[in-house]
């Protein structure tokens, strides 16, 4: 696999130039992911954040082929591009070896998406879905997802006197796609060095079969965080174990890091907007009751690595 320097080097399938916010983690995760392919590439990008940002007509910011779907079916327009691309290689209509991802947000993927994503699992496509997960729908107002953490503030699950934000537990969808028994699926985000988020990438689009992954992308919108922040929030996400870094291939799970001192998760939540109402006197159980959520599935990450 080249080193990062040697893929600063190569041409971007993601220009510069597109619309997201300053401080969005998509752009990076994008290009991070295509950095990883050494061959042509098809994206398939789901309606959202990412889809409007980067191709607001006449413009766009792809300099490969990349289709925009419908929200909820960027897994099945992947698949299917899949599959004709193998009857046209076979037919000698095409020489060229390719790679195909799929790209979804939260909503797109967690809920909107999950029967076309679960159906295209289960078929076995060559393929990688990237779900660039923000926790909300971000592009159409800051709504709350099944992947909308427990007392997060949003405009469909508002904080107030009475009811503290979100009322239920964040999806584990990284969990579910595990037991779609196929061949990689993996947990990251962007620290340090964007190691982690490269080396994953590189293995997810070069596993045989179909690969999952689950990447952490801070929004300033709707966390309500300053824009130069993204990094440090993304790196207190792993140290307080909110968001563990850990991968399954081929059904054995592997722990990509462990904190030397697991941090509070007050550390973490301070930070964002969207959990200021948590530190508010007499919403104190809720910080609790989300330190002990974190430190069960920690615990019970840890235990499946061992």
């Amino acid at each position: 696999m080249p080193s990062l320097k040697e893929l600063s080097k190569t041409p971007s399938k993601l220009t510069s130039g597109h619309r997201l916010c300053a401080g969005c983690a998509e752009s990076i995760i994008v290009r991070q992911m295509l950095m990883a392919a050494d061959k042509p590439v098809v994206v398939s990008n789901a309606t959202g954040c990412f889809e409007v940002s980067t191709s607001i007509y006449p413009y766009t910011a792809w300099s490969i082929p990349w289709i925009h779907t419908a929200f909820g079916n960027a897994a099945a327009t992947c698949a299917g591009t899949e599959v004709a691309y193998r009857s046209l290689k076979k037919q000698g209509k095409i020489k060229d070896d390719m790679l195909f991802a799929a790209i979804g947000g939260d909503g797109g993927t967690y809920d909107i998406g999950f029967q076309a994503l679960s159906g295209a699992l289960e078929r076995g496509h060559q393929m990688l879905y990237l779900c660039m997960n923000n926790e909300a729908y971000m592009n159409t107002g800051i709504q709350r997802s099944s992947s909308t953490p427990e007392f997060a503030d949003t405009s469909t699950a508002p904080a107030g006197s009475v009811i503290p934000g979100k009322q239920h537990s964040k999806k584990d969808l990284t969990d579910v796609i595990v037991a779609h028994n196929i061949p990689y699926v993996a947990q990251t985000t962007f620290i340090g060095n964007f190691k982690d988020l490269h080396e994953k990438a590189h293995k997810a689009i070069y596993t045989p079969g179909p690969a999952f992954l689950n990447v952490l992308a801070p929004c300033p919108r709707g966390w309500r965080y300053p824009s130069e922040e993204m990094m440090n929030i993304c790196k207190l996400a792993v140290e307080t174990c909110v968001w563990p870094l850990y991968e399954v291939i081929d059904g054995k799970w592997v722990l990509s890091y462990e904190p030397k001192q697991k941090l509070p998760i007050e550390d973490y939540l301070k930070t964002q907007g969207r959990f200021a109402h948590m530190f508010h006197p007499g919403n104190e159980g809720t910080i609790e009751k989300l330190q002990k959520t974190v430190d069960r599935t920690w615990e019970k990450l840890l235990s499946r690595c061992k």
